[in-house]
């Protein structure tokens, strides 16, 4: 059913897909800072302390706003929270502090209904409002999925009543992994089953006029939560609605991880002008992810001030037969000497040309640690593909599977040109008297696509095209490229390059923070779509390690290349049952040599085992110094007590044969 949908659509999501054009929304007043329009976007985060703890909700609230957060979500589990939001809101205005507050609700209306009286906003979860989720397979009739409909309905049309009487607005919250069983059943656990998940509480807002409404499609999993955003927006579209979109990655994790998957998601999405607040989810302390989410956001302001919007009503696509931006395909491409291209990971390049390379120990930032005593280099799992040289030559040797990069005229006069490989402009391809036998890389940017001489360029089973743009918008700008290619049939492997200099000193994030965000969005944006064969960050000012990690790092977050074990880990809250920053830490410390598993690590029942679907092992909080154990959705030991619970995880591992002992 999920194809037959998605292929009646166009992919019309957002206003243009070659220049930067903010899509304009309904405008939702929340407290006196509205959101959607022609607002900013707007920052937020969610508190991590108790609820009934007054002081402490209110020092932390505090500490957020005073950070940039614009909006204030505090988690309301039971009436008894929703009651006290009132004593959290009066003490927050004694102080002088007016941000809006919004209820965080998870399974209980009757509280969501107290809390919608006092708070300025209230979320509500479709997934769990008024169904329930034990995995299992529903078979409805048309009539018998309708009767659902209206039993919700009836219990759903309360709380919009209270909301249009308070002058409160409703998020809809839908989240990939606590999709109900009726909607899983129905749709299957599939971005067009989180949308109409959402959808269904929208139409029914809408019957009863109400419409202060903000929609979010959260996912772990970017390359899901950029497809699920899309498909809302064409299907609001279709349906005459623009509700403003609050954009977050769930679960995104902590550290350089955190960061770079909430970015992939995030600004995937802004780079198409879509969203209207944000909210970076980190497990740390929430008011360390303001200053992400403002990093990210200040961008595209800038852009969205100095761009000539297009009409907002004007919807552009132009995209390849084959291409679907709510499916993921990978690009079709030839693949080169079983190394680039067609069923090969990404390849990562890495830019050594300025270093001192007269110390094989240069090396060991870019992945590959050199032993004088065996005289002999080992690879770490995030080791990279291409060092570009340029014109230096190193006074050593390099380790047989790593591959060089030199500038064409300094190639040509190499006596040993064993892994060494030629970088051309696109005029000296054209008129090269020799090239390599295997690779030749060709710079190129999408303007070259308009020129004569590109017809001049051999196709053949050694070109690579190496993509750079000058653009301020470069990820439509690149995108336009890999379009235009399909467009012709040319399968030549691609790799994106990007250069960073002085913008990644322009907020108040670390350079290294900056290059994370924007890159990831930029190269992110790309390979979340298929596009792209390698990927190729130049930063002078970032030191290689971080510039090396952020490269394997986009590639793990959009499931191009797994390099490390993932985490997905929950960002704390005020239902959270044990310390989620050093709980994370510990299991990391124990866990992080396991390549390619996926862990989730969620704080509550939640946010467990729904919202880690995508994990294959859970460690969940079941209750005060109590953790139950997951394999996949299914639980594998309940109520273990925390003291042992991370054993017992490792021998679950260990059990299914894939546990091995770190080197």
């Amino acid at each position: 059913m999920t194809s037959d949908i998605n292929s009646a659509l166009k992919g019309k999501y957002c206003n243009s897909l070659t220049q930067y054009s903010r899509y304009v929304t309904r405008e939702v007043n929340i407290g006196d800072i509205p959101m959607g329009g022609n607002n900013p976007i707007r920052i937020q985060s969610m508190t991590t302390t108790n609820t009934m703890d007054t002081i402490a909700t209110v020092e932390q609230t505090i500490r957020m706003v005073d950070a940039g957060c614009e909006y204030v979500r505090i988690t309301a589990p039971s009436i008894k929270e929703a009651q006290n939001l009132a004593d959290i809101k009066k003490e927050l205005r004694a102080r002088g502090y007016n941000v809006p507050l919004v209820a965080d609700i998870h399974f209980t209306p009757n509280a969501a209904e107290v809390a919608a009286r006092i708070v300025e906003k209230v979320r509500i979860n479709p997934g769990n409002y008024a169904d329930k989720k034990r995995f299992d397979q529903l078979d409805y009739t048309q009539a018998e999925y309708q009767a659902e409909l209206e039993r919700i309905y009836t219990k759903f049309a309360p709380l919009v009543k209270v909301c249009k009487e308070y002058g409160t607005a409703m998020r809809i919250g839908t989240n990939h992994g606590s999709l109900s069983d009726r909607i899983m059943s129905y749709y299957g656990d599939t971005p067009r089953g989180m949308v109409e998940s959402a959808m269904e509480f929208i139409r029914m807002c809408e019957t009863l006029n109400y419409y202060n409404l903000v929609i979010s499609m959260k996912s772990s999993n970017p390359q899901v939560m950029v497809q699920a955003y899309r498909l809302l927006v064409e299907t609001m579209q279709n349906e005459g609605m623009n509700y403003p979109l609050h954009l977050g990655v769930t679960e995104a994790g902590d550290g350089e991880d955190g960061r770079i998957k909430s970015a992939v998601g995030i600004g995937t999405l802004l780079e198409d002008g879509l969203g209207d607040t944000i909210r970076v989810s980190l497990t740390e302390e929430p008011e360390a992810e303001a200053p992400v989410a403002i990093a990210l956001a200040k961008r595209y302001e800038r852009r969205r001030l100095s761009s000539d919007p297009l009409d907002p009503k004007e919807i552009i696509s132009d995209l390849p037969i084959g291409f679907s931006p709510y499916d993921y395909k990978k690009r079709d491409t030839v693949e080169l000497n079983t190394f680039i291209g067609g069923h090969q990971v990404p390849r990562v390049v890495v830019d050594l040309s300025a270093k001192n390379l007269k110390d094989p120990n240069i090396l060991t930032d870019t992945g590959y640690n050199y032993s004088p005593l065996l005289d002999k280099y080992n690879m770490g799992e995030q080791s990279v593909d291409f060092v570009y040289l340029a014109d230096q030559l190193p006074s050593f040797s390099m380790p047989g599977n790593l591959k060089q990069l030199y500038n064409y005229s300094t190639w040509r006069e190499l006596l040993n040109k064993k892994n060494c490989h030629p970088l051309f402009s696109l005029q000296e391809y054209i008129t090269a008297t020799e090239k390599d036998s295997s690779l030749n890389l060709v710079t190129i940017t999408n303007s070259d696509l308009e020129k004569e001489e590109l017809f001049k360029v051999q196709v053949d089973q050694t070109l690579v095209f190496v993509l750079e743009t000058m653009e301020v918008h470069g990820m439509a700008d690149q995108r336009q490229f890999f379009f235009s290619l399909s467009k012709a049939g040319i399968k030549v492997p691609v790799i994106i390059k990007r250069s960073y200099s002085k913008e990644l000193l322009d907020t108040a994030v670390t350079p290294a923070t900056n290059l994370q965000l924007y890159a990831s969005t930029d190269a992110g944006a790309l390979l979340v779509d298929g596009f792209g064969d390698g990927i190729w960050l130049d930063a002078p000012e970032i030191d290689t390690k971080t510039v090396v990690s952020t490269s394997f790092g986009i590639l793990q977050a959009t499931r191009s290349r797994i390099s490390k074990t993932e985490y997905i880990s929950c960002p704390s809250c005020g239902r959270t049952l044990f310390d989620l920053q050093e709980t994370t830490q510990m299991i990391r410390s124990r866990t992080s040599h396991l390549k390619g598993l996926k862990i989730g690590i969620m704080g509550c029942i939640v946010n467990g085992p729904g919202e880690m679907a995508d994990a294959d092992y859970g460690y969940v909080g079941a209750g005060p110094g109590k953790i139950t154990l997951y394999r996949g959705k299914e639980v594998v030991k309940k109520n273990v007590n925390t003291e042992s619970a991370l054993d017992e995880l490792i021998e679950i591992i260990r059990t299914d044969g894939n546990w091995v002992e770190p080197a």
